[in-house]
């Protein structure tokens, strides 16, 4: 059997349809029948757009869309059908998924594929061209595996997962239902442990596994270090953009998003519902408590107790007035010493 997917055609909604797939409020004729979504400026017949920042009320006015998601307050300001939602930007969320074009599975496995003779593969699933599924792995049914994706030896995919072109997954990695695994990721490579013995670097054996709950989505490029000898944990719902780094035995924990070019070195843990900026650097063996939202570019040095929002770095500026302040950074302890000095005197003076 040769293993692919199709995408499925564009699918068409009547508005009462479509408010009680979104469990919203319809405010018009639920006879109309729509096919997509764009933007408040863009969109035309047969589109619905969504209103979920305030910025944009003025272009309810002129919106040609058939419907618009948003909320109570905003309703009168729009002539349009209207899809009342408490969160508008979740329910638009919700509906961008009705309105993707989904591959729908052609299960088979394409022959140039190479699977050993010990893996167990169950049914409803699709493998690509040149996928390598190595001894005991175990992939779940309705998986689609796309081209040139290599799973290690006693490696394991739960129902549902969804990989894409060329992700590698090394030996003893374990990833839950319905994770999704864009191009060029990869689980399970060396974590980058070495001990100095004084002329050269000695490589310390990586000897854990990853383990990755489900619902997870790691975007391409995205890298997730095998632990040096308990497993690396990646927590039900996390999310993680193109181009992370997960060093060996990180936890990260549930529902947790961690935004591009973000590195996290080896043995810290993330909380709970945690969002880390994008390009944040963390270095190794500290704790971040649940909750905590980390600005981009932000180089996080010592562990957070609480939840809250943190941020490190200095703030934009013109190129020539930041040149000045950081001559005055490097002066910073000198003057405050001379500020001691000079509070000694005048308390003296009192």
């Amino acid at each position: 059997m040769t293993g692919s997917h199709r995408v499925s055609k564009q699918t068409v909604f009547t508005l009462g349809e479509l408010a009680a797939l979104l469990d919203v409020e319809l405010r018009g004729d639920p006879s109309i029948e729509v096919d997509g979504l764009a933007t408040l400026k863009s969109a035309g017949a047969g589109k619905v757009s969504f209103l979920s920042n305030s910025r944009y009320v003025s272009q309810l006015v002129d919106t040609q869309a058939s419907a618009v998601i948003l909320e109570e307050a905003f309703a009168d300001n729009c002539a349009a059908t209207k899809l009342i939602s408490k969160s508008p930007y979740v329910t638009y969320a919700k509906a961008s998924q009705l309105f993707a074009p989904s591959p729908a599975i052609n299960p088979g496995v394409h022959p140039t594929a190479s699977i050993d003779p010990s893996a167990t593969i169950e049914g409803d699933v699709s493998i690509g061209a040149f996928v390598t599924i190595a001894a005991d792995a175990h992939i779940a049914k309705g998986c689609v595996i796309s081209e040139g994706c290599s799973i290690g030896a006693r490696s394991s995919l739960g129902e549902n997962c969804r990989l894409f072109a060329n992700v590698s997954i090394y030996h003893d990695v374990c990833i839950g239902d319905r994770a999704v695994l864009h191009s060029s990721v990869v689980i399970g490579a060396d974590g980058f442990g070495f001990a100095f013995d004084g002329r050269q670097s000695i490589k310390i054996a990586q000897l854990g596994g990853v383990q990755i709950a489900s619902d997870v989505e790691i975007g391409a490029g995205s890298t997730i270090d095998r632990g040096a000898l308990d497993d690396t944990i990646i927590g039900q719902g996390v999310k993680i953009d193109n181009h992370v780094q997960i060093a060996h035995n990180c936890i990260v924990g549930e529902h947790s998003i961690i935004c591009g070019c973000s590195a996290i070195a080896g043995s810290t843990t993330i909380g709970r519902y945690c969002t880390i900026g994008g390009g944040v650097g963390i270095i190794g063996h500290l704790t971040i408590a649940d909750k905590v939202m980390i600005s981009a570019m932000s180089l996080v040095s010592q562990s957070i107790g609480e939840a809250g929002i943190y941020s490190s770095g200095t703030g934009l500026l013109e190129s020539k007035e930041w040149k000045r302040n950081i001559v005055r950074f490097r002066q910073l302890d000198d003057m405050a010493k001379r500020l001691r000095e000079l509070e000694k005197l005048t308390l003296g003076k009192l």
